[in-house]
């Protein structure tokens, strides 16, 4: 049926058709304005904070508010209004846990994967974490899982070679840039210092918080004494401080199960916080962080640094 072209109705779409074609052209959809608001978000460089709040006894904290914290960069304040987020639940994580199978951990190797199997235990749902060794190389043992039993591959390792912490603390972070959750971190169970790594601790550290990865260190040297042990156990504590990590010293028996299990609870409880910076200067330089909250006789752990984008 042809339409009547003497009609009012078809008078008026053949006169008003144009200007309405225009408007269409000029007003965008509401579907195109939500695409470009996730665009923005998406493209918002955001600086994103775990943090870990514990009393003088080593618990955690519960309970607290944004009201509580304030964020430093550089010395300055973070206002308010530039917190895009703030979150309290007990968020899903990934990890990386790192074992040391040079040949100096020959009589350490069972202890250290049992810690690694206890750490793996204390996994929720919606956690994931792989397992590398190092030694004179950096292999993955166990890709990203939310399994709690080490891989069998794992009992068949043997202690050799030299030691290359760094590298797999970089490798470590690569393998955590490509995941989606929010909280990361990396265990490390260690007795000695790197004697064979392409990438300095400073490269390391630099990677792991280049992720937003959290280092926890464990040494696992004993009662060891010596020149040596002291600067492996100084370099561990380094990075743990640096990304807001915990470092345990010189563990063994219930002490070992005890702080792993610490630490998978603690990083299902982190507060994560995410902020857009007031220095929007796209220079690559490292800025300085710190967290305060409104109780003075808290402990905060978080990262020390961030790296502003460059380009």
């Amino acid at each position: 049926m042809k339409p009547n072209p003497n009609s009012f109705i078809w008078r008026t779409v053949y006169l008003f058709w144009p200007l309405a074609l225009c408007l269409v052209m000029l007003v965008p959809s509401a579907g195109n304005s939500q695409q470009d608001d996730e665009v923005v978000r998406v493209n918002t460089d955001l600086v994103v904070l775990n943090i870990t709040v514990t009393d003088a006894a080593g618990q955690y904290v519960p309970g607290l508010r944004l009201s509580d914290f304030k964020v430093f960069e550089d010395g300055k304040e973070i206002p308010a209004q530039l917190i895009s987020s703030f979150s309290v639940q007990e968020s899903p994580f990934a990890s990386v846990v790192l074992l040391d199978t040079s040949s100096s951990m020959e009589i350490r190797l069972s202890l250290a994967r049992s810690a690694a199997i206890r750490f793996l235990d204390r996994l929720r749902e919606g956690d994931v974490a792989a397992v590398y060794k190092f030694d004179s190389k950096v292999e993955r043992v166990q890709d990203f899982s939310t399994g709690r039993d080490l891989a069998p591959t794992a009992f068949g390792l043997r202690a050799k070679g030299l030691t290359r912490l760094n590298d797999a603390i970089v490798d470590a972070s690569n393998a955590l840039a490509g995941r989606s959750e929010m909280r990361k971190a990396i265990v490390i169970l260690s007795d000695g210092m790197d004697t064979s790594s392409r990438a300095t601790s400073d490269k390391a550290i630099e990677s792991a918080l280049g992720v937003g990865a959290t280092i926890y260190a464990v040494d696992m040297s004993g009662s060891e004494t010596g020149s040596n042990n002291q600067r492996s156990a100084a370099v561990l504590k380094s990075f743990a401080e640096k990304s807001g990590g915990r470092f345990v010293s010189t563990p063994g028996g219930p002490a070992l199960r005890d702080a792993f299990a610490s630490m998978a609870d603690e990083l299902g409880h982190q507060y994560t916080l995410a902020y857009r910076p007031a220095n929007q200067t796209r220079d690559g330089k490292w800025r300085k962080l710190e967290v305060k909250v409104s109780q003075p006789e808290l402990l905060v752990r978080t990262r020390k640094a961030y790296r502003a984008p460059k380009g």
